[in-house]
Order: structure tokens, then sequence, then C-alpha cells
């Protein structure tokens, strides 16, 4: 008899300890109380908030209740000749893009709007409306675009910032994965690389945010959020050899486009005047005819444009262009970022490789 009794007592004591254990994991919230206003780590996802009204909620349910608002469907139309007869036929696109201001300007891929070759495109809101848009701004190499809408009022989404991204961090994904059947779709995952480099049929990328939440078509131009709910990355591509291989451009790319293209309407960046490939390509053909290229990164230049900061600079075809300033060069991708860093009246200096030898230019723009 004192044996179960012994027995139950401890029993007791341990449904105590686990109360308490519980009780300790718990966070209670009044009314005022905001879920994303601290910085959580992945220990967090285990915690369960309950609010006033006795309703629990978990981190990717507060991050996607703050950023839903903020998320768009963008459907395109696109006329193309490419078939056997030449006849113009019409065909549809999907993506997802992010309201970044409230006066209608949203941000996406480029290649969500066919790189600027969309017939129409159409957004389609939270609250189930809808509008024709325009395009404001592209650049096929970021891959990125901003699209205008004539609608006021809107939630724009809170930019986050992506320098300050590690390894390991939360990710949250929002997006239209095979189309507006499943649009707005949350899926989840962490950071699982930085500074990425892949290769697209628009070119190679780089600087990419790696995530192992799920990215599908569709999802193009929606947003990476962090557990705070903010903007981290504009979703891009996923690996089709592997699962789980999501890609996002880094959101301090977009951001002083996003600020220009609002106050002036659009966004122009400095020209070098060069037509140019990424080095590896040019190895690539090079190493098939036999022959051997001096270095498989940088810019490989194919043209020069006469009366250019290029030409002016003393650029010639044939140089691999390896640096800007204090930024080194591993593809056309780069350069193009490289150069959004710039205005006009500028000048730095451009290391090329040229022959095997490395060769420093001034170069204005």
């Amino acid at each position: 008899m004192s044996r179960k009794r012994g027995l139950g007592l401890v029993i007791i004591v341990a449904v105590i300890c686990s109360v308490l254990s519980s009780f300790l994991t718990v966070v209670v919230l009044n009314n005022n109380s905001n879920l994303l206003t601290s910085k959580s780590n992945t220990s967090d996802i285990k915690n369960i908030s309950i609010d006033s009204k006795g309703k629990s909620a978990n981190v990717y349910q507060a991050v996607t209740e703050k950023a839903m608002p903020s998320v768009v469907g963008i459907t395109t139309t696109v006329v193309n000749q490419e078939n056997i007869f030449s006849i113009p036929t019409e065909t549809e696109g999907v993506g997802t893009g992010i309201i970044v201001d409230s006066n209608g300007y949203i941000l996406t891929n480029s290649h969500v709007i066919s790189d600027g070759e969309a017939k129409s495109v159409n957004v389609l809101f939270n609250d189930g409306s809808s509008i024709d848009g325009k395009v404001l701004w592209y650049d096929s190499q970021l891959d990125l675009a901003i699209v205008k809408v004539n609608k006021t009022g809107l939630t724009p989404a809170e930019l986050g910032n992506s320098d300050k991204v590690t390894i390991g961090d939360i990710s949250i994904a929002i997006g239209n994965p095979l189309g507006l059947d499943l649009q707005r779709t949350v899926t989840q995952g962490i950071i699982s690389g930085l500074d990425r480099t892949i290769k697209t049929e628009q070119g190679t990328m780089t600087g990419l945010i790696q995530t192992d939440a799920s990215i599908n078509a569709g999802n193009s131009g929606g947003p990476l959020l962090n557990e705070n709910g903010q903007v981290i990355g504009i979703n891009t591509a996923k690996a089709s050899e592997g699962e789980s291989l999501g890609f996002a451009i880094p959101i301090n790319q977009a951001k002083p486009i996003i600020k220009s293209v609002i106050k002036e309407g659009n966004y122009k960046k400095v020209t070098l005047g060069i037509k140019g490939y990424d080095a590896s390509t040019y190895a690539a053909y090079a190493q098939a005819q036999g022959q051997k290229a001096v270095t498989d990164e940088g810019v490989y230049v194919g043209e020069v444009v006469s009366d250019s900061p290029a030409s002016n600079a003393g650029i010639k075809p044939g140089d691999i262009i390896v640096k800007i300033g204090d930024t080194k060069l591993s593809s056309m991708s780069d350069l193009t970022k490289c150069l959004y860093g710039y205005k006009s009246g500028d000048s730095t200096t451009i290391v090329v490789n040229r022959g095997g030898n490395e060769k420093e230019l001034n170069v204005k723009f």
C-alpha cells in the first residue's frame, strides 16, 4: 500500500513539473501586443503565444498575418510567333509581387513581366480586387521589375536588411506556386546559404540568398520574409535538379531602385558602353575550339561602343574586366549590379586582364 502511495506521489510531482514547464513556454499577450516586436531565433518556432481572446498563434501565423496584405498576384499576356506557321498566339503567365509603396508601386521579377514584352499586366490584391498595371522599369540581368497600378491606400511591405541575414535564420515565402489556384501559399524553412551563384536562362546570377522554403513556378517575384515579417529577398528561382533549393535576390539590391522609381518615375543606371559575356561562357567556347582562355572569371568584352566611357578609358575588345573600383567581378550579373552604385559624372578604376596581364584603367561615366 505504501509502495502504491509513493508511486502516486511521483506521478503527481511529474504532472506538476510538466504543467509548470508548459506554463513557462507560454507568452500571454494583451490587446496591444505584437508577436513581431522582438527578434526571435529558431527556438521561437516552438513557442505558442496566446492573445486576450484565448487564440494561440505561432511565429509563422504572425508573419503571414502581417505580410499577406502586401502580397499580390500578377498575371500577364504575351504575344509570340514562335511556331512553324509564325501565327501570333497569346500565352498567359502567373507570378507574384510585393507592394512597396501605398500609392501603387509593386516590386516583382523581370521574367514575371516577360522582360518588358508582356502585352498586358494584371494585378490581383488580397481583398480579391484586380486592376491593370503598367511596367515602369525592369532589368532582365538583375531579374527585377517595378509595376505601377492606379490605386492608393495599399499596405506596403516592411523591407528588412538583407545584409544582416545569417545562415540558419527563419525564412518564410508567400506566393502563387503553379498558378492562382494555389494563390498565397505560405511555406517555411531556414536560410540555407548566402552569396550563391546560379545559372538561369537570362545568364549567371550572383549574390543570391538560398533557402529550403518551398519555391515553385508562380512564386517568382514574391517575398522571402524573416521572423519579423520583413522582406529580406525577392524569390526568383529554384534548382530543378534538386529539392528544397530556392533562391532569392537580396532586398538591399532593390532598395535604391525602388526609391528612385517612386521619386523620379524611372531608374537610369550608368552605362559602360560594351557588349560583354560571362568570362566563363567565353572560356568554355575557347576550350571547345582547342584554345585556352586566360581566366574564366569576369566579363569578356566582345565589342566596345565608340565614344563611350569604355572606349575613352582604353578598354578593348578581347579584354576581360575583372574589377571595378573595389568590386571583383565574376560575371555580367556582377557588372550590372556594380553599375547601379554609380551615377553620371562619377569616376573609378577598372582592372582588365589583357592577354594574361592585368591593366588598371580610369573610367568616367
